[in-house]
């Protein structure tokens, strides 16, 4: 098993990958300020599902680490909202992201009640 095996690094990756070009999409003025911001939050929910399951032999650290991605995932997706009031122009693009990151931080949060419960079952908890 791997996390490329993962839906939530699936998606969060192809979402990553929408992201970045569509924050190159904001004025030149907002390209370091809020892009910047978009795109770092948007890459670190896949770093953390990355990181978390190199460390998954601890069950704790890798919870902690999918705590983190899904609260990169929420700080994304608050990122998204600030662009969609701040530029209409360019909500249905954000909006559609807005979307897809939303029900990314349910199927992450879903994941995390099954890492509690599930993870190393039989085994001595780490």
């Amino acid at each position: 098993m791997s996390y490329r095996n993962l839906d939530i690094y699936k998606i969060s990756l192809n979402l990553f990958i929408k992201t970045h070009p569509a924050s190159l999409k904001l004025p030149k003025y907002e390209l370091y300020e809020l892009g910047s911001q978009l795109r770092r939050s948007s890459d670190s929910v896949v770093s953390n599902i990355i990181e978390g399951y190199g460390r998954s032999v601890y069950k704790k650290e890798y919870e902690r680490f999918l705590v983190f991605c899904h609260s990169s995932c929420d700080e994304t997706i608050g990122h998204l909202e600030k662009i969609m009031i701040l530029y209409p122009n360019l909500k249905p693009e954000f909006e559609e992201l807005h979307n897809d990151y939303n029900l990314l931080g349910g199927k992450i949060n879903n994941y995390l009640k099954w890492v509690r419960e599930n993870w190393n079952k039989g085994k001595d908890e780490n």
